[in-house]
């Protein structure tokens, strides 16, 4: 895994901080926390960001909002061209306390877009404002969650096949299927999924299903190509996927993916989440 190497966040470092990033397809950075809040966006890409015992997939039209002291982990599912914002504990008592994602609009995508540029030019008028303003702008954006509780780790057969899952999520591998696997009787497994994670295992499934369909998407797979290897015909993945995020698997697009085969990516030890 990756060192998060942060950048200067003393009493001395302004107002805030952004910092502007390429990562390869498949990089993880170690569990790690900031003393300053953090905003954590891609404009190309989609993470796995691990916080607490949930998953939380982010495509381009996404953002975490991470309130400060938050331990949090982060996976590459494609290449991704970052921009994270830090901003101090005094700047966000308005926003929320908890982990959250949301809705990046075009005023908040060119905000932080020209945050980057002018944290380069050391614009600290501009800067001083900029940041205040994009505090400010958070508390209005609209809230979005496509998230996939985890198992704590306490039964090691939930363990085994949620990782089997996460690794394949192929709706052709039956749940009798990976309970052999691991050794548990269906009623058995059903009720640990209900006790660990809150929901069955197949709306379980479907979450990781969708994070794998935005993930592959975003790297500019044909939504044939991706509902077929997730064990779906064309239109019923379709029909899943706009039932469960509320538009198509088209309308996330291929923009921004010049990026997918990694090339122009940074030393991976020069990264910070």
């Amino acid at each position: 895994m990756s060192k998060a190497v942060p950048p200067d966040l003393s009493e001395n470092a302004g107002r805030g901080k952004s910092l502007a990033r390429r990562y390869p397809r498949g990089l993880r950075i170690d569990p790690h926390s900031h003393d300053w809040a953090q905003v954590l966006y891609a404009v190309a890409g989609v993470m796995w960001v691990e916080v607490g015992r949930q998953a939380l997939v982010v495509p381009p039209q996404r953002a975490v909002w991470l309130p400060p002291d938050t331990v949090h982990s982060i996976r590459m599912m494609s290449a991704v061209e970052m921009r994270n914002l830090y901003l101090r504990k005094e700047d966000v008592k308005h926003l929320s306390k908890q982990p959250d994602v949301f809705e990046i609009n075009g005023l908040l995508r060119e905000l932080i877009t020209a945050i980057a540029e002018r944290e380069a030019q050391r614009d600290e008028i501009y800067l001083d404002v900029a940041y205040r303003f994009a505090a400010l702008e958070l508390a209005h954006a609209s809230r979005y969650s496509l998230r996939i509780p985890l198992p704590d780790g306490t039964d090691r057969r939930l363990e085994v096949l949620c990782h089997a899952v996460i690794e394949n999520p192929s709706a052709d591998i039956s749940f009798e299927q990976h309970a052999a696997s691991v050794g548990a009787s269906v009623r058995t497994l059903a009720r640990l999924f209900f006790r660990a994670l809150g929901i069955g295992f197949g709306e379980w499934r479907r979450q990781v299903q969708l994070a794998m369909a935005v993930s592959r998407i975003a790297e500019g797979q044909s939504v044939s190509t991706v509902a077929r290897a997730l064990g779906y015909q064309p239109s019923s993945f379709s029909d899943m996927f706009r039932r469960e995020l509320g538009t198509s698997p088209s309308e996330f697009g291929t923009e921004d993916v010049k990026l997918a085969d990694g090339s122009g990516a940074p030393d991976q030890n020069s990264g910070f989440g």
